[in-house]
């Protein structure tokens, strides 16, 4: 394909609404079944800056922050109306309900998980499964024992995707990317201080890194100009062998507690 071709490929896409396309690695001879995995052309992560602690001036900031290049004057309600009924990827036509997110519209912290599961498709709210549970804990206990008065409804909770995918299965990077728009915008008209993401789904559609968590827990990265902190999915730790990690995801959590409320 020569360059002009696919820029009149890129502009068609453009003019949907689309901002990534994927393509695939590579394959050398002999490679089979390597480089398979679609890999973001652009996403909605911003250049992503690794493990660096968020500015002073981003510490030191009381109250709500000035509007900022990445921030939108459009509310919630807005952004759920847009969405509707909506049918433009496949998850739709196994949901129950559609799952946008709950919480404080003007919390200085967001959290993003996957996608929703059963529990959340029958509801129509994130996390509430044993998951949403041990999620709500997790927020509540720790903030208490930090002296901090924080509330899971104090919070904004939503996924990378609306619709549960069939059997609970990782999305497709097509129907993040279509998702993905909703959740971009989510996060703009919040504009948080802090967001942390939950798991590799939501950490890699954020900072643009494809390292595992284990790798990337802990550390921060950016959002545009919002600081990201990425740490386990609750899901996760339910498991009995993930005693470690548990331990691991309270110090993320009370990091970005200190950050967000201190």
């Amino acid at each position: 394909m020569n360059a002009e071709t696919l820029r009149q490929y890129l502009e068609f896409y453009k003019d949907l609404g689309i901002d990534t396309v994927y393509r695939r690695r590579g394959r050398g001879p002999g490679a089979k079944g390597q480089g398979t995995d679609p890999e973001p052309v652009s996403a909605l992560a911003s250049s992503p800056s690794e493990n660096q602690s968020p500015s002073d001036a981003q510490r030191s900031a009381p109250g709500p922050r000035p509007p900022a290049p990445g921030s939108s004057s459009e509310s919630l309600l807005q952004i759920l109306s847009d969405i509707g009924d909506c049918k433009r990827c496949r998850l739709h036509e196994g949901r129950n309900k559609l799952v946008f997110g709950v919480g404080d519209e003007h919390a200085p912290l967001v959290f993003v998980g996957e996608g929703p599961g059963a529990d959340e498709d029958e509801q129509g709210v994130p996390f509430v499964g044993r998951a949403g549970q041990l999620l709500t804990q997790m927020i509540e206990n720790t903030a208490q024992r930090e002296g901090m008065p924080l509330k899971r409804g104090d919070v904004y909770i939503c996924n990378v995707v609306k619709c549960r995918p069939p059997e609970n299965r990782t999305p497709e990077p097509d129907e993040m990317e279509i998702c993905g728009q909703f959740l971009e915008r989510q996060l703009a008209a919040i504009h948080p201080k802090a967001i942390c993401v939950l798991g590799g789904t939501a950490a890699r559609a954020l900072t643009g890194h494809r390292e595992g968590v284990t790798k990337m827990r802990g550390k921060w990265f950016q959002w545009r100009d919002i600081p990201v902190m990425v740490t386990y999915h609750p899901s996760y730790l339910l498991r009995p062998y993930n005693q470690n990690a548990k331990r691991e995801a309270w110090e993320d959590l009370k990091k970005v507690l200190h950050f967000v409320f201190d």
